[in-house]
């Protein structure tokens, strides 16, 4: 199918000023109903513990994200909004931060007090509520204590005032209900075929699903199986069965290689710009741990929602597409970490392509094959028609 035959179907951009105040007692009341009778402990994660005595930490200007946990969840919790929702609880702990996406969580923590604690002694089976407010993800190894210690929970890391006024202030039953719409206009599919742009340069991926029934992060954690949510939410996605081709993609400071993928996996990356040494390294941690360049993951955005700089909110965007290397239990995939050569290589690294994170990398197109039908889901960033009539029924 031509890309040139497809024309793109503007989505509007809702503006920060478009959405609601944000309202933490409606956001937790809703996300976790029910919710009278439980316990709720909130989380951080910091480079230095000891700074959890007595909130000592809130005199470090750089931990933003540390910041809004306290006077947004825990001061919120405090003044009056646990006993608002009939929840109890509220206090904080912090971890030492893991310094990757998704990797274990240490069981050691710090309370206010400066008493060093037991995660799973104290904390995982003694609350309902967690609320993991952290710089680096703990979706996968929360996910996996959830279902070891039977609580509910919601990761929130890299939030952000713009992430709090927008992909927070949303009303998550509406949320659910628009994912799920897109989930069952992807779902079974049996491929995925991704058109890439970079430097006048053309590239593919194709990623197998086989069929699978499409997932969606909705942002819902309801009645008292165990379970996270991972807000903002609002994706639909596949742990996939395959993959081949190659695309290219942005590392964190700007450099920029293209990835060649064969059998599933990232086998080894080509320099284009920016620091060589960084692909050098990046090629010989594939070589020595395989499983780090596993394509765990492919992800639609299902939300409209303006830029946070965040790829926990922007990877949510209808229009974006990520993929995911490494790690994938947390998705119902086998990929956990005892598989990894070194612990800490256990981590689940999304790969966002957008406008605002990739301008130098377009994607051309996305189309999804599902028997002897070829769909356009994405053109340019944008959702095709198929999307828009989806998100248009009733």
């Amino acid at each position: 199918m031509s890309t040139a035959t497809i024309k793109p179907t503007p989505i509007a951009r809702r503006a920060i000023e478009d959405f609601p105040d944000f309202d933490l007692a409606k956001l937790l009341g809703t996300v976790f109903d029910p919710i009278q009778g439980c316990r709720v402990a909130i989380l951080i994660d910091l480079a230095d513990t000891s700074q959890m005595q007595d909130f000592a930490f809130l005199s470090n200007p750089d931990l933003t994200i540390q910041h809004k946990a306290y006077t947004v969840f825990y001061e919120g919790l405090q003044g009056g909004i646990a006993e608002q929702l009939g929840v109890s609880g509220g206090e904080m702990f912090a971890y030492h931060e893991t310094g990757g996406s998704n990797l274990d969580l240490p069981d050691e923590a710090v309370d206010s007090s400066g008493h060093t604690i037991s995660l799973k002694d104290s904390v995982y089976t003694k609350y309902d509520l967690i609320l993991c407010i952290s710089t680096f993800s703990a979706t996968a190894p929360l996910t996996a204590f959830a279902k070891e210690f039977g609580f509910r929970g919601a990761t929130l890391h890299g939030l952000n005032d713009i992430i709090l006024a927008t992909g927070l202030a949303v009303d998550y039953r509406e949320v659910s209900a628009e994912a799920e719409k897109l989930r069952l206009a992807l779902t079974r599919a049996d491929s995925f075929e991704i058109d890439f742009e970079m430097d006048n340069s053309q590239y593919q991926l194709t990623i197998q699903c086989d069929g699978q029934e499409a997932q969606k992060s909705h942002g819902l954690c309801l009645g008292k199986a165990p379970d996270i949510a991972n807000l903002p939410a609002g994706e639909v996605y596949f742990v996939p069965t395959g993959a081949s081709g190659t695309f290219p993609m942005k590392f964190d400071d700007g450099t920029r290689a293209v990835m060649h993928v064969e059998n599933g996996r990232i086998h080894t990356a080509t320099f284009v710009a920016g620091d060589q040494s960084l692909v050098e390294a990046f090629n010989n941690k594939l070589k020595a741990d395989p499983v780090t360049g596993e394509i765990g993951e492919l992800g639609f955005g299902t939300q409209d929602l303006p830029v946070s700089g965040r790829d926990i909110q922007d990877e949510k965007v209808l229009g974006t597409l990520h993929v995911a290397t490494g790690r994938s239990d947390h998705l119902g995939g086998h990929l956990t970490p005892d598989l990894f050569a070194e612990k800490l290589h256990a981590t689940h690294d999304d790969i966002l392509f957008s406008p605002s994170k990739t301008p130098e990398i377009r994607v051309l197109q996305a189309r999804m094959i599902r028997g002897d039908s070829v769909e356009v889901v994405i053109q340019d960033f944008e959702p095709s028609s198929y999307l828009r009539d989806a998100l248009a029924q009733e």
